[in-house]
């Protein structure tokens, strides 16, 4: 396990060290990778880093006011790209095709803003379990495999890349940071992109987002998940009222992990299924059918692509 205090200060200095006296551009997303990034580069730069919450369209119900509303305090600049987002999403099927797209927009996002504040530098929260997926072939995270090869920036700073998830937050916690921050369940860094199969409509990922809201709202307080969610997998036959539908399949996930790289599904009630099942079919329109996935990792990945 790391240690927190000695971690702080190494990656203090190194921040400084890569930095220089240039300005330095990030996301800021407000999970606990990117915020404890925020927090140590503050420490080393002060007013020379410039956090920028991109809107992407793909966030989760409420999030971008809720991250507007947690870092209000600081000088964050938001940045609304939802529909650039869905217009180089248009007729991607393929995930890891997904997902270059989302790294490449990102990019030419914050070399925007960089340009606009004379910033040189990109800082990002990559974590070990990105570099490890995205270089062992399993999938391309959208800071590392799906980035673009002709970045405009001096230097890219990732001062996590060598933690796993459950060291993040046990910086997080030495850096002061509010238990909301350092508990927060992970979120993948495309979206709800990646949490939609087939093709990225706003129409889809407004299904997903309603499903994801529900499990969220049924699970996380009772049952207090290391990560859980809704994905849109297919379209099925069923019946509303006296009338058949064509309607879309949502898959339920829930499961526990340390560090990500393996997880188990949790054993829920059949109970809290059968509400949940209940209220997505109920509340949502068009949706035919919920499933719930007890596959664990290996041999699936948590998310879906």
């Amino acid at each position: 396990m790391v240690n927190a205090q000695k971690f702080i200060e190494e990656a203090v200095e190194e921040i400084k060290v890569a930095a220089a006296d240039g300005h330095v551009v990030m996301a800021l997303s407000g999970g606990v990778d990117s915020s404890v990034c925020a927090a140590l580069a503050a420490r080393a730069i002060g007013d020379r880093l410039i956090p920028i919450y991109v809107d992407t369209g793909l966030m989760r119900k409420n999030e971008s006011a809720r991250i507007k509303q947690l870092f209000g305090s600081i000088n964050l600049k938001t940045v609304d790209a939802s529909a650039g987002f869905f217009d180089s999403l248009k007729g991607i099927i393929d995930p890891e095709e997904k997902r270059k797209a989302i790294g490449e927009r990102f990019i030419r996002i914050f070399e925007h803003e960089a340009k606009e504040t004379g910033a040189v530098y990109l800082l990002q929260g990559t974590i070990y379990p990105d570099r490890i997926e995205s270089e062992g072939g399993i999938k391309s995270h959208h800071n590392v495999g799906g980035m673009p090869l002709d970045i405009r920036f001096k230097g890219v700073i990732e001062p996590l890349r060598d933690l796993y998830k459950d060291e993040v937050r046990v910086v997080a916690g030495a850096l002061g940071l509010p238990p909301e921050i350092q508990h927060r369940m992970p979120f993948p860094g495309p979206g709800l992109a990646v949490r939609v199969l087939g093709e990225v409509t706003p129409e889809k990922v407004a299904i997903v987002r309603e499903a994801n809201h529900i499990v969220e709202e049924e699970l996380i307080e009772i049952y207090s998940p290391w990560q859980c969610f809704a994905a849109l997998i297919g379209l099925g036959t069923g019946v509303k009222g006296d009338v058949r539908l064509h309607g879309w399949i949502v898959s339920v996930r829930a499961v526990n992990s340390r560090d990500g790289m393996t997880a188990d599904p949790l054993r829920l009630p059949y109970e809290t299924l059968d509400r949940i099942a209940s209220r997505i079919t109920s509340e949502i329109p068009g949706v035919a059918r919920v499933v719930y996935d007890v596959t664990p990792k290996p041999p699936a990945t948590i998310e879906y692509e």
